[in-house]
């Protein structure tokens, strides 16, 4: 198993299908928010003409009113990479979720977890009653390994560390101790890919954000807002809800837009904590204008240790 994982703009998207085109390979899409059909701009979803013909999956398969969570996606991957396999090519991850990558490499099995009925209408009374602030602190009580990942002001994200908290007793760290098998299902090389110059990466944010611009975000945002309470995934992803106050007459376009290159330098920064934090990424410099030829020397010497 190959995969090519990274902060968001790093060219991943192109690497993929290099290394597909090269080694007779199908990616598997590691994005929570490119599954979403219809939202294309603000997913930085792969097009048509990226693909060179390459399939991708995991992508468009889902109306954005739909969940879809990491234990879905294990499953979809686990599926995929039987098929993939089995028609002799060669399975690459592509994306920047990195739970999503490691929890699939990892083999981490997930468990049908049924809480107790009311439970998640209790705490959401409970947040509309005393507020994000103290829910948070509530979880950093209980589970401050949890509260550590989790940014206070991503609610959904607190109570479902809640709710598992007091279903079960335990910890999500605990749970996750006990999801993972003595081995790793697979034998996997991660290429990661950065820009040693930190500045460079954020210019390529800017510029990405300015080309969404161009390619009609606005639309597909506004999309977004209208169906806030139906597309709730949607709603708080980096590319719509930035322009929320746009729509609501109370901020310019001009400040969402620097407010979206802020959000999603920040969450660069975020994906790099993230994989840096991974066991055994060899980093490439995305920059280099020989990283592909690095990339495919690398995986033909991963491939040839058979």
């Amino acid at each position: 198993m190959v995969a090519v994982v990274g902060p968001t703009a790093t060219g991943k998207t192109a690497l993929g299908v290099a290394l597909a085109q090269h080694f007779s390979g199908e990616v598997i899409s590691c994005d929570s928010m490119q599954i979403y059909k219809g939202l294309d701009v603000g997913t930085a979803k792969v097009t048509p003409e990226e693909t060179c013909g390459i399939p991708h999956h995991g992508v468009d398969i889902l109306t954005p009113d739909k969940p879809f969570s990491v234990a879905d996606f294990t499953a979809m991957a686990g599926r995929l990479e039987r098929e993939i396999s089995a028609r002799g090519a060669l399975p690459i991850l592509v994306g920047g979720t990195g739970l999503y990558v490691q929890s699939f490499l990892n083999g981490v099995r997930f468990t049908e977890e049924k809480a107790p009925a009311g439970l998640r209408e209790q705490l959401a009374a409970e947040l509309a009653e005393k507020g994000g602030t103290a829910m948070y602190e509530e979880l950093r009580q209980v589970d401050p390994e949890a509260a550590a990942a989790i940014h206070p002001n991503n609610q959904v994200r607190v109570l479902r560390a809640l709710e598992h908290y007091r279903a079960t007793g335990k910890k999500l760290s605990e749970q996750k101790a006990e999801s993972l098998p003595p081995e790793k299902p697979y034998r996997s090389l991660i290429l990661g890919l950065d820009f040693p110059d930190r500045a460079a990466l954020y210019r390529r944010i800017d510029l990405r954000v300015d080309k969404m611009l161009e390619a009609g975000i606005l639309p597909e945002a506004e999309l977004v807002w209208q169906n806030r309470e139906t597309y709730r995934t949607a709603a708080q992803a980096i590319g719509y809800k930035e322009f929320f106050p746009y729509f609501e007459g109370v901020a310019s376009l001009e400040a969402c837009t620097d407010k979206l290159k802020q959000a999603s330098r920040n969450y660069a920064k975020r994906q790099l904590t993230w994989f840096r934090h991974m066991e055994g990424v060899v980093w490439l410099d995305a920059g280099a204008p020989d990283v592909r030829q690095t990339a495919i020397r690398t995986v033909s010497e991963f491939l040839a240790k058979g």
